[in-house]
């Protein structure tokens, strides 16, 4: 039997993004911890396939949950604040946010369109603070939740073309920290996921050959992780097993940053 530190029963998940990727990947793991789940995306497609995958491993494991799915744009604020609302209807409250769904659209600093910074800051950032902000209210009345960021080893470090990425992973440490001292005396913790080269959809084509086998080579295991490894450390940061984490980032990142020389 899996540690009941890490045990979600009765918790209700809610993760953006969450059609395919990191966001399935981790929402599959809540499942499987025993949570219900809502996954919400742009894609009405992916979305009803990432169920079926979703039930379907937990089924295989022996176990029951729910899983419910919502389309929306995240770069509409109204919408996100439906989503909110609906997912809270539809299941009778939000225990554990994910805010993950992003996207990067590389240009240098000197070619930055002004429509690509705000869809980016809206997307990456804003949709986060709104969604965030819908959705604690009822975790402080219940004195308890789980709020985690997705952010990125680029906001750490970065690259050349990465600006709006950059600057927008960034800050979303800055308002994990500040949402963690406001949120804490509820029990509600606020923390961010630093993932560094995990090969999804997105980065796969974003990425030569070539530029995959450098990213590979510079981390510490020489390899790219797969979406499935950011399931325990969003597992840990959602349960019981991480009551006493916030305001923190955890970098996962097969060993990227440590390798500088």
């Amino acid at each position: 039997m899996p540690s009941p530190l890490f045990d979600l029963t009765g918790r209700v998940a809610l993760v953006t993004g969450g059609g395919r990727g990191l966001g399935k990947a981790m929402a599959q793991g809540f499942a499987e911890a025993g949570a219900r789940v809502v996954i919400a995306s742009r894609s009405e497609g992916e979305l009803k396939a990432a169920q079926t995958e979703i039930l379907a491993a937990v089924s295989q494991a022996g176990t029951k949950t729910e899983v419910a799915h919502f389309v929306v744009d995240m770069t509409d604020r109204a919408a996100v604040a439906r989503l909110a609302a609906d997912a809270t209807a539809k299941m009778g409250r939000i225990d554990i946010l994910v805010n993950n769904a992003g996207t990067n659209n590389p240009q240098p600093i000197d070619a930055i369109r002004d429509e690509d910074w705000d869809r980016l800051l809206e997307l990456n950032l804003t949709s986060c603070m709104a969604l965030t902000r819908a959705v604690a209210p009822g975790m402080k009345e219940r004195h308890w939740g789980r709020i985690i960021h997705i952010s990125s080893i680029m906001a750490l470090a970065s690259k050349e073309g990465r600006n709006a990425y950059s600057a927008t992973k960034a800050g979303l440490i800055g308002m994990t920290m500040a949402s963690a001292q406001d949120l804490g005396p509820f029990g509600v913790t606020v923390n961010c996921i630093a993932p560094g080269p995990i090969l999804t959809d997105l980065t796969n084509g974003m990425l030569s050959d070539e530029q995959k086998k450098q990213f590979a080579s510079r981390t510490a295991l020489g390899r790219w992780g797969q979406p499935r490894e950011l399931a325990g450390p969003a597992l840990l940061l959602a349960s019981d097993a991480g009551s006493y984490i916030t305001g923190s980032v955890l970098i996962v990142d097969g060993g990227t940053l440590i390798t500088t020389f």
